[in-house]
């Protein structure tokens, strides 16, 4: 994971070959539910897929003798490659009826499954649609509680709602990392209380200089490897 601005020597999303590259690839699937008559605000999708990560981090079937713990471990142990399609009517209702979890934010859905093989995604979800999933907020998001954990998207670049999904899930996972145990128990028994907001430019350049984890996409779709995508401010990691 990098932390400051040189990507470490084997981070989850360095754009070198390195490791993780030997190792068997997985990408950890997500599905947002975009109804036509009822798509949800895209920040609140944002911040629905981040703590769908979340949840599927701390599942008690993701861990130990679970029986998702296997494929976790594998996928971590590579890339940590996210991918966020988008699903509607009985799309929608096939998706839920695969093992996951769905997560629900203010109209916001989406669920969340176990990693799967890079080329062997099931029938139902590898149909869906991956590209030009894009959303909007109807008003402007209010600004950011500083007590609760904030995650920064940065305002140079301009990303798909899937990528910046699938970037903010990145964030929280490496916040989820960062933290000690006593502090990840309670952010989960909280419910994984978080807010997604793009930087202020002068307050970006502040962000990725101050130790806070920092997610540098691998460049697999939209914009170049090496970005600074997002910034994870959790109050415990300050």
């Amino acid at each position: 994971m990098s932390t400051d601005q040189t990507p470490a020597a084997d981070s989850p999303f360095r754009p070198r070959p390195g490791a993780r590259d030997e190792a068997p690839q997985f990408v950890l699937p997500l599905v947002v539910r975009i109804e036509r008559a009822a798509p949800p605000p895209r920040t609140d999708a944002l911040e629905t897929a981040a703590r769908a990560v979340l949840v599927m981090l701390a599942d008690e079937r993701s861990v130990g003798e679970g029986e998702w713990a296997r494929a976790m471990r594998d996928w971590q142990d590579a890339r940590i490659r996210k991918v966020v399609r988008r699903a509607r009517g009985a799309e929608w209702r096939r998706a839920e009826a695969l093992p996951g979890i769905t997560v629900t934010g203010k109209s916001a859905q989406v669920r969340v499954f176990p990693p799967v093989p890079l080329d062997g995604w099931p029938k139902d979800l590898a149909r869906l649609q991956v590209s030009g999933t894009d959303l909007d907020d109807p008003r402007t998001p209010p600004p950011a509680d500083p007590a609760a954990p904030v995650l920064w998207m940065n305002p140079d670049l301009g990303m798909s709602a899937g990528k910046a999904m699938a970037q903010a899930g990145h964030g929280a996972q490496l916040a989820w990392w960062e933290l000690p145990d006593e502090e990840r128990a309670a952010w989960h028994a909280a419910g994984f209380p978080l807010t997604v907001r793009t930087a202020d430019p002068a307050r970006w350049a502040e962000l990725t200089a101050g130790g806070l984890p920092t997610v540098r996409d691998a460049g697999f779709t939209e914009i170049a490897p090496g970005s600074c995508t997002v910034v994870a401010d959790h109050p415990a990691l300050r």
